[in-house]
């Protein structure tokens, strides 16, 4: 059976998918690298 990717549950046993990361998580991670960038610019 396919189910939609954008699908939060599963249709039939109402499983919840996980999204991954959250998006602070992610937010956090951009920061960070950016932050790492600037410092080996300067």
């Amino acid at each position: 059976m396919q189910v939609d990717a954008n699908s939060k549950t599963c249709p039939i046993c109402q499983y919840e998918f996980t999204g991954g990361f959250s998006p602070a998580l992610k937010w956090i991670a951009i920061v960070l690298l950016i932050i790492f960038v600037l410092s080996m610019l300067f």
